[in-house]
């Protein structure tokens, strides 16, 4: 049992936990929504500490991050659990999972760390399920990371508390946080959260310092309106910066929500051209095959700097963080400082 961190003790025996926005005031022997958190007799526990349910060395784009260390190896992590409850989960074994299934399996920090070099990682990932509510193990391991070079991901829902996002700050490099809809309706209905408390944190993990990319899972006739997803571009543009990389990425059915066909590529190629269109110098579409709206150009004089192919990356065109043609600085994080 690891006692967690980022909760209070209440006078009645309840904890309220402060590790993300959901903010549950739980009763002694039950858990938080999360479902790995657990107060016992006025301790809070995080439960799966050192648990993880899979792990693989994954190229960094597959995250997807297409401007933290591009063409790189990502030593990837996993629990289980959530704080979400999306209808159309796509790891939903283990995000609805509890923390009895037998396939868990023990890791500590340090072999986290051994296996991520070992392996020729540049980074380790924190993903597949919500790293949020592995606070504790991550910021751990993050530490030990980054003393020995490593870079390190959140692939993230963005419900962290600022409080939370503060404390892994010096220890977390990228932060790739879905930004599942611009409809808090859609939040409430299909994941049971709220839409601000993600705009905030991804605001604030920007001031912090933290490299940020957003993925959009584009749903046909839920979030897919041209005035939502304009909306959408133009707050990443005024909020994180037109050289916030933005990705478009391909619905499919699973888990709840089977009544609805795949994304049409050609929805995801006309948000891409309105992004250019109103400032944003990289966006990128996914889970499809479109190389040509994968590679990263040139913002100044178009030249292709990042050539992609499924999850493989070719720099025909950069030389180190300029375009070879122009000179132009690109917003890309080739080396963890």
């Amino acid at each position: 049992m690891h006692e967690a961190r980022q909760y209070q003790k209440n006078e009645n025996g309840t904890v309220t936990c402060s590790l993300c926005n959901h903010r549950c005031t739980i009763k002694d022997a039950k858990h938080g929504i999360c479902g790995v958190r657990k107060n016992e007799q006025g301790t809070l526990y995080a439960e799966t500490y050192g648990l993880i349910s899979a792990e693989a060395i994954d190229p960094i784009e597959k995250k997807p991050l297409f401007h933290y260390l591009p063409g790189t190896l990502s030593y990837s992590l996993g629990g289980v659990g959530c704080n979400f409850h999306c209808e159309h989960c796509q790891n939903w074994h283990i995000s609805r999972a509890n923390p009895d299934v037998e396939r868990l399996r023990h890791l500590s920090p340090e072999a986290g760390v051994k296996r991520a070099l070992d392996n020729g990682c540049a980074s380790i990932s924190w993903t597949y399920n919500e790293p949020t509510i592995w606070h504790e193990y991550a910021l751990d391991m993050g530490v030990l990371a980054r003393a020995r070079g490593l870079g390190t991901v959140y692939v993230t829902n963005g419900y962290i508390t600022e409080d939370a996002l503060r404390e892994l700050s010096p220890m977390l490099g990228a932060y790739r946080v879905d930004i599942k809809s611009f409809s808090d309706n859609f939040y409430k209905k299909i994941c049971g959260a709220k839409l601000q408390p993600v705009l905030d944190s991804a605001v604030v993990a920007r001031e912090l310092g933290m490299h940020i990319e957003t993925v959009t899972l584009v749903i046909p006739g839920l979030n897919d309106g041209t005035e939502e997803i304009t909306a959408l571009i133009r707050w990443v543009i005024e909020h994180l910066g037109p050289a916030t990389p933005m990705h478009f990425s391909a619905f499919h059915p699973d888990y709840k929500m089977l009544d609805r066909g795949p994304t049409p590529v050609a929805t995801l190629e006309k948000i891409y051209k309105n992004a250019k269109e109103l400032g944003l110098k990289y966006p990128y579409t996914g889970n499809v095959f479109s190389p040509e709206y994968e590679n990263t150009y040139c913002p100044a004089c178009g030249t292709t700097l990042i050539e992609r192919r499924g999850f493989s990356s070719r720099f025909p065109g950069l030389d180190g963080q300029k375009c070879k043609n122009c000179g132009e600085t690109i917003e890309i994080v080739r080396n963890v400082s």
